[in-house]
């Protein structure tokens, strides 16, 4: 028998109630969790400086002073109240590296119109990578300057910043001349210079994941 008109809008808004109904009911037992906070002693010892593996709490993420493609000075204030990807890379490498910066660029691509969003690259050997270095890679892995800073500086500081700040070099050192950190990691950073995930740069699932995270993570702001 074939409803009329009238009941079947009926059974139709009974329908509608019912999806948002179990939606929200959802949604209210089964809430999404935040993503989590990393401090030193949320990683591999081997990962973080001894002085700091004990740090159960507020750990941010250092000041620090870099210089990118086009010869421009890269502080914190340029990623202020930004959510930010982190990698260590450097131009001559034939690994991992092309990979790495393949899949930053299908995070740009994907954040391209996202102000909140943006990506920093440190060279691990600044003396090799030059600023005209640096802006012949980003111009043929198509960096897009506003979005993605490929940075050089000085050694010491840029190795101190992986292993004290992003907890991205399991390798102990000085930063000094035979010193060499070669690393997959990507860093998810947020808008308060906390770390809020670590993901291998390699690997196509990881980029989707960070996508995701980081729609979440800007969701929650």
């Amino acid at each position: 028998m074939l409803l009329s008109k009238t009941n079947r809008l009926t059974f139709l808004l009974t329908i509608a109630l019912i999806v948002v109904f179990v939606y929200f009911s959802y949604s209210y037992w089964f809430p999404k969790q935040p993503l989590p906070i990393y401090n030193p002693s949320s990683f591999n010892p081997e990962l973080v400086d001894k002085s700091l593996q004990n740090k159960t709490r507020h750990h941010t993420v250092s000041d620090f002073n870099l210089i990118n493609q086009n010869g421009e000075s890269i502080t914190q204030e340029v990623y202020k109240d930004k959510i930010y990807v982190t990698d260590f890379f450097f131009t001559r490498c034939g690994t991992i590296c092309p990979i790495m910066t393949d899949n930053m660029a299908e995070i740009q691509k994907e954040f391209l119109n996202d102000d909140d969003i943006m990506l920093l690259s440190l060279s691990v050997t600044p003396e090799i990578d030059s600023v005209s270095v640096l802006r012949d890679y980003a111009d043929t892995k198509g960096v897009i300057d506003s979005k993605w800073n490929v940075t050089t500086g000085n050694k010491k500081h840029i190795y101190n910043l992986a292993r004290k700040s992003y907890f991205a070099a399991v390798e102990q050192g000085d930063g000094g001349l035979q010193d060499f950190i070669h690393t997959s990691n990507f860093i998810l950073i947020d808008k308060e210079r906390q770390i809020r995930g670590i993901y291998d740069g390699t690997n196509a699932d990881d980029i989707q994941q960070i996508i995701a995270d980081i729609k979440r993570l800007k969701s929650s702001y």
